[in-house]
């Protein structure tokens, strides 16, 4: 899917510059970066979601012996 992306000046130079030193395509850098900040973002509205909903009640803890109880991982 196309999309178009107006990038400021400074992040299109340097863009511009490691696609040259690189030999790769600018296009492979900006996919690279969204791919690495959207696991980034989806990690941290998950993190937020998940702390939302045990400050409401909604979620409960469990404590980290009685998890390594479970699985066998006491010392």
């Amino acid at each position: 899917m196309a999309v178009s992306l107006r990038l400021p000046e400074d992040l299109s130079l340097r863009l511009d510059k490691l696609a040259k030193k690189t030999g790769r395509t600018k296009t492979y850098y900006m996919i690279e970066a969204i791919r690495e900040q959207l696991a980034d973002l989806e990690d941290l509205y998950l993190a937020e979601k998940r702390l939302a909903n045990t400050q409401s009640g909604k979620s409960k803890t469990i404590p980290l012996a009685d998890v390594m109880r479970e699985y066998g991982l006491e010392n």
